[in-house]
C-alpha cells in the first residue's frame, strides 16, 4: 500500500462506491448479516483484539487488570471477613494471627491484591500459615497474573509488528499506462519501496475484475480474471530494489487482447495489483494491494525514468518525484487482436470475437509530452457523441496521421 492515501479526482470519486480494492489497499468489502458474528469474534479473541483499533486494544488492556485485581481483592476479602481479620478488637489483640498481615480494610485487600499479581512485596503486607484458603488463592493470582502479562503483551507485540503496516511504505504508481514494447501492447504500472530495507522474493500478481456471462447465462459480477504480469525479466518475481515497471502483455490469453482505446474506456472493470514478499527485517511475509479503474488508464503513455547514477558519489539515485510521471509516445488505437492481424499474426482469443479493426495505413503519432499525475483527467476523457474518421480513432490523446505502414 502506498504511504499516503490518493487524492481523488472529481472523475475518480464518482466511482469509487465501484472499487473492490481502494487506492490505498483497503478491500471495498463489508460483511454483513453474519450468523452468530458476535461469538463467532469471540472464539478467535487474540486475532480479533490484534485487528481492531488501538483505542478498543488498549481498553481491554487496562480493563482486563483492573477487573482482575479487584476480582481477587473481593476474593481476599472475603477471606479475611471470615476468619474475623476485619474486626477493631482482633487487630489490636497481639496475640491473633491473622490471614493476611497489615490489611484490616477493602482498600488494604486491594493493595495486597496488585502487589501479590506482580510480585511488588513492598514488605508489610504478607500471607501467613494460619488460613490455607488465603495460599490457595495467591498461588492462584500468581499464575493468573502472568496468563494475563503473556496474553496482552502478545496482543501489543502482534499490533506493533504487523507486516501490514510495512505496506505504508510500498508504493504503486497512481496510473496505469498501455505502450508497445518489441512491437506488442503492454500494460503497465510502477511499484516502489521506500525504505532501504529491501522485500526479499518480492513478486507481483494482477487480476482483473468484472461481469462475465457464462453460456448458461449465469451472471458472474465479480469474475476474476488472471493477469500474466512481470518485471524486466518476464517472471513475477522481481529484484526489489529500486521502482520496478510491471508489465502484462496483451496477447491472445489476456483480457484485453479484444479491446481497442475508445473501447477501454467505456468498459466496467477493475485491475487490481497485489505485492507480495518477505520483510527483510523482520522475515514475515506482507501484501500490499492497489487497483486500477479504466479512466486510471492512459494508452500511448510511457513512465518516465526516476533512476540516474551520481558520479560524485558513486551511487544510484531513485527520484521519487517522477514515480508517477508518464510522457505519450506513438502507439496505435486499435486493439491488441487488430494490431496483430495487421502485422500478418492472426491468433484467436477465447471469445474469438474481433472488436476493432487497425487499417495499414495508419500509425499513431503524438507530441512528446510529460503528463502530471493530478490534473483533471475528465478532460482527457472521450466524448462518445464525438464523430471520427475511425472506429479506431477514439482517443483524444493522440494525433493521427495518414502514413504507409
Amino acid at each position: 500500500m502506498p504511504c499516503c492515501r490518493y487524492r481523488q479526482t472529481r472523475f475518480s470519486s464518482r466511482r469509487l462506491r465501484r472499487r473492490v480494492v481502494l487506492k490505498h489497499g483497503d478491500c471495498n468489502v463489508i460483511q454483513g448479516k453474519v450468523a452468530k458474528r458476535r461469538r463467532r469474534y469471540l472464539q478467535d479473541i487474540f486475532t480479533t483484539l490484534v485487528d481492531a483499533q488501538w483505542r478498543w486494544t488498549l481498553l481491554v488492556f487496562a480493563m482486563n487488570f483492573l477487573l482482575s485485581w479487584l476480582g481477587f481483592a473481593i476474593l481476599w476479602w472475603l477471606i479475611l471477613f471470615t476468619h474475623g481479620d476485619l474486626e477493631p478488637a482482633t487487630s489490636r489483640n497481639e496475640t491473633w494471627t491473622p490471614c493476611v498481615r497489615d490489611v484490616t480494610s477493602f482498600t488494604g485487600c486491594f493493595l495486597f491484591s496488585v502487589e501479590t499479581q506482580h510480585t511488588i512485596g513492598y514488605g508489610a503486607k504478607h500471607t501467613t500459615e494460619e488460613c490455607p484458603e488465603a495460599i490457595f488463592v495467591m498461588c492462584l493470582q500468581s499464575l493468573v497474573g502472568v496468563m494475563i502479562q503473556a496474553f496482552m503483551v502478545g496482543i501489543v507485540f502482534a499490533k506493533l509488528s504487523r507486516p501490514k503496516k510495512r505496506t505504508q511504505t510500498l508504493l504503486f504508481s497512481r496510473n496505469a499506462v498501455i505502450c508497445q514494447r518489441d512491437g506488442q501492447l503492454c500494460l503497465m504500472f510502477r511499484v516502489g519501496d521506500m525504505r532501504k530495507s529491501h522485500i526479499i522474493e518480492a513478486h507481483v500478481r494482477a487480476q482483473i475484475i468484472s461481469k462475465r456471462v457464462t453460456k448458461e447465462g449465469e451472471v458472474l459480477p465479480f469474475y476474476q480474471y488472471e493477469l500474466k504480469v512481470g518485471g524486466d525479466g518476464e517472471e513475477d518475481k522481481i529484484f526489489f530494489i529500486w521502482p520496478t515497471t510491471i508489465v502484462h502483455k496483451i496477447t491472445p490469453d489476456s483480457p484485453l487482447y479484444t479491446l481497442s482505446a475508445a473501447e477501454m474506456m467505456r468498459q466496467r472493470f477493475e485491475i487490481v495489483v497485489i505485492l507480495e514478499g518477505v520483510i527483510e527485517s523482520t522475515g514475515m511475509t506482507t501484501q500490499a494491494r492497489s487497483s486500477y479503474l479504466p479512466s486510471e488508464v492512459l494508452w500511448g503513455h510511457r513512465f518516465e525514468p526516476l533512476v540516474s547514477f551520481k558520479k560524485e558519489t558513486g551511487e544510484h539515485e531513485v527520484d521519487y518525484s517522477l514515480f508517477n510521471n508518464t510522457y505519450e509516445v506513438d502507439t496505435p488505437l486499435c486493439s491488441a487482436q487488430a494490431l496483430d492481424q495487421l502485422m500478418g499474426v492472426t491468433p484467436t482469443p477465447s471469445n474469438g470475437s474481433v472488436t476493432s479493426v487497425c487499417p495499414s495505413n495508419i500509425l499513431v503519432q503524438k507530441e512528446r509530452r510529460q503528463f502530471v499525475p493530478g490534473e483533471d483527467y475528465e478532460a482527457y476523457i472521450p466524448n462518445e457523441q464525438q464523430q471520427f474518421t475511425h472506429p479506431a480513432i477514439a482517443h483524444p490523446f493522440l494525433i493521427v496521421a495518414n502514413q504507409t505502414y
